[in-house]
């Protein structure tokens, strides 16, 4: 008889709010006052296992606590999603793992996404390299399947306004932050995913990200098994009344948050 070896891809959500986080410096509301640890928000990033290989997502502002909280003590690829400072804020503490690991760190992103970290972060790229500053591999990512690791990522482009943002399928795990529109080429990656994460930001109507209702009908047309919904900023309200509204399929996520995909 064969036996057939179904690998699991873990995944953890490190940071479920949006780009300010979840409590707001100095906001009293009753979200940013609240006890309830799932109000509790850093910013988006998930963190990616399978077969000893460690992924992120994002190195937002908050990469740093979230690394410590979920002691991650190897990585192995950073892939980035877009250039906003709540997806990239945290990229300077790579260096940690270039001392530990002894290598460059290996980056994923878009060239309009290298370019922004070559300007944000010019002292990495200079001709005389301060010591101890990241050291990092870049690799083009484009809107096409790309094996990192030996693990498949299917680019799924998105609009976040006008600025084009990668999502990722992985297996039947699909992750989406910062979008507002996704159109019907892009939406046939997704559908059949079992997991689905979309951003959800708040009920009132925003430029560049779904809203609490858009996004539930946009999970009701694809249909996972499972949905859950990030990038949440205050103004949607407390994660224990805002579950009660959802469909039976759809949860919000929250940090900490652990599951595992086949």
């Amino acid at each position: 008889m064969r036996l057939i070896l179904i690998v699991k891809v873990k995944i953890t959500f490190l940071g479920t709010g949006t780009s300010q986080g979840v409590p707001i410096i100095a906001c009293p509301c009753l979200v940013c006052q609240s006890k309830d640890s799932r109000d509790k928000r850093l910013r988006s990033s998930i963190l990616i296992e399978e077969n000893h290989k460690t992924y992120i997502i994002d190195t937002g502002p908050d990469f740093r606590q979230q690394m410590l909280r979920e002691k991650v003590k190897t990585l192995d690829a950073v892939i980035l999603t877009h250039e906003h400072k709540d997806h990239t804020g945290g990229f300077d503490d790579i260096r940690a793992y270039n001392y530990i690991q002894q290598k460059e760190m290996d980056v994923y992103a878009s060239e309009r996404v290298q370019q922004a970290i070559r300007r944000d972060y010019a002292y990495i790229f200079t001709e005389f390299k301060y010591p101890g500053i990241p050291e990092i591999k870049f690799h083009l990512l484009k809107n096409e399947l790309t094996t990192i690791e030996g693990l498949d990522f299917l680019p799924i482009e998105v609009m976040h306004y006008r600025l084009p943002v990668f999502g990722f399928r992985i297996k039947d795990f699909t992750y989406i932050t910062d979008a507002n529109y996704i159109n019907e080429q892009e939406k046939q990656k997704i559908k059949g995913s079992k997991i689905i994460v979309i951003n959800a930001l708040r009920r009132e109507s925003h430029i560049s990200h779904f809203t609490f209702e858009q996004a539930i009908e946009l999970m009701k047309e694809l249909k996972p098994e499972q949905a859950y919904f990030t990038h949440i900023s205050h103004q949607l309200g407390l994660h224990q009344e805002v579950e009660k509204e959802l469909p039976s399929f759809i949860s919000l996520a929250y940090d900490g948050l652990m599951f595992d995909v086949e």
